[in-house]
Formats: structure tokens, sequence, C-alpha cells
């Protein structure tokens, strides 16, 4: 095992140890900074996978984004919410269930989908930032801009609806 099979399997473990404290810790501010370990790791792996566009966007829009307003949610809320969760055990029953038939489900794909493995693997040097952005720059850039008009109308409308009127 070479040094970067070791890192790989080291970034797999701190990814699967701090997603299992995710849903195991008790506080939510703490579960919300163990999601930004897994996050992380995760974006690590995808750096394992050559996929250096994935990585960035994890970490940009993920980490950056997402996790930050998760975040200021748990901390402006925080005092506000007082509320005292019961686990029943018969909920954790049903939830081990459901997570079984779920994960059944998975391996059932997993097993019967045709993977179809090229005998040449993807070693270009460049990455695929570049390539990615040729193909949306290409033949997708009408679509690509219609969809970013789109999202910004969307967001237009959201600030118009959520604005208080000024009464005269």
């Amino acid at each position: 095992m070479n040094w970067t099979q070791a890192l790989f399997w080291f970034f797999f473990l701190i990814t699967i140890g701090s997603a299992i404290c995710v849903v195991t810790v008790r506080n939510l501010v703490h579960a919300a900074f163990w999601l930004m370990i897994t996050l992380f790791c995760v974006a690590a792996l995808y750096v394992f996978l050559k996929a250096d566009f994935l990585a960035a966007t994890q970490v940009v829009v993920y980490v950056g984004g997402i996790l930050v307003l998760v975040l200021f949610g748990v901390m402006m809320t925080s005092g506000k919410l007082d509320m005292n969760l019961k686990m029943e055990r018969g909920q954790l029953v049903l939830g081990g269930i459901v997570s079984a038939g779920i994960f059944a489900i998975l391996l059932l794909v997993v097993n019967q989908t045709e993977w179809k493995i090229s005998q040449t693997p993807f070693d270009s040097g460049e990455g695929t930032t570049r390539l990615i952005g040729e193909a949306i720059m290409g033949d997708f850039l009408l679509p690509f801009e219609a969809a970013s008009i789109i999202l910004l109308i969307a967001l237009i409308g959201a600030v118009l609806i959520t604005r208080k009127e000024i009464k005269e």
C-alpha cells in the first residue's frame, strides 16, 4: 500500500466516522460541525477520483454556502426552539427496517447494473473543469443562459414576495 492509498483510506474512515457523528450527536451545532468535516472529506475523495470540478463545487456550494446557512439558521433559532424530542422504541425499529430496506434496494441496483468500465483510464492532465466548461459553453450555452435568467427571475420574485409593504 502506497501513501496515496493510505491517504484515501484515511479520508474514507474520517468520512464514515464523521457521518456517524452527524446523526448520533445530540447537540445541533456539533452535528453541523461534524457535517462540515464530512463534506470536506467527501471533497477530498472527489480529488482522488480526479473529479476536481466536483471537489471544488463540493467545497464552494455545500461547505461554503449550505453549511453556513444551516449554522446561521441553527444559531439564530437556538434560543427560540425549546423542544424535547423523544424517541420511542417503535420509531427506532421502524427506522431500522426502512433503512435496511433502502440498503437492500441499493445493493440490488448496484448488483443488477451493467457497469461499463473504459479500458483507457481518464488521465488528460488538464482535469475535468476545462472539459465541463467546453461542454457547457459549446452546445448547451443557450439552455445554460436560459436557466440562469429563470433563476434570476425566481430570486427577484422571492425578494418581492418577502418584502414588507410600506403603508401610507
